[in-house]
């Protein structure tokens, strides 16, 4: 049996309670969110899997939402277009282990010393990324 499978026995005890409680009331209101949500809450007890809660799914897609609400400011097409790229390249330095400052700050230091045929520009990737310590 789960750690928490005695926590969630006494939701039980709402179950029951729900009934006696105004639906109109905020109390009756939060009975009737359990009550509806009640098979999902017990399915992490029978497949050990699943969490209890979607924190580590929220803190994962936590970023994605805030570069989508922070691109409404961008100014215009091609300011929304700019941020998007910077965004790509933080999220794929990110992904490949790179610390994104340092990335960003060694790729554009490259681009503006220039030199750099077009051939080479894959070296700028982040999953080729070297940093130098």
């Amino acid at each position: 049996m789960a750690p928490s499978a005695p926590l969630v026995a006494a939701f039980e005890w709402l179950q029951l309670q729900r009934r006696r409680v105004s639906v109109k009331s905020r109390l009756g209101e939060k009975l009737a969110f359990i009550h509806r949500h009640w098979d999902g809450l017990q399915t992490f007890l029978r497949d050990g899997r699943i969490e209890i809660d979607s924190n580590s799914v929220e803190n994962l897609i936590r970023p994605i939402a805030l570069t989508r609400k922070n691109a409404l400011f961008a100014g215009h097409d091609e300011g929304g277009r700019s941020q998007a790229r910077i965004a790509s390249l933080i999220a794929t330095a990110k992904i490949n282990g790179i610390e994104p400052f340092a990335y960003l700050k060694a790729t554009l230091e490259a681009v503006a010393a220039g030199g750099l045929p077009q051939a080479e520009i894959d070296k700028l990737l982040p999953w080729n990324f070297k940093p130098s310590s």
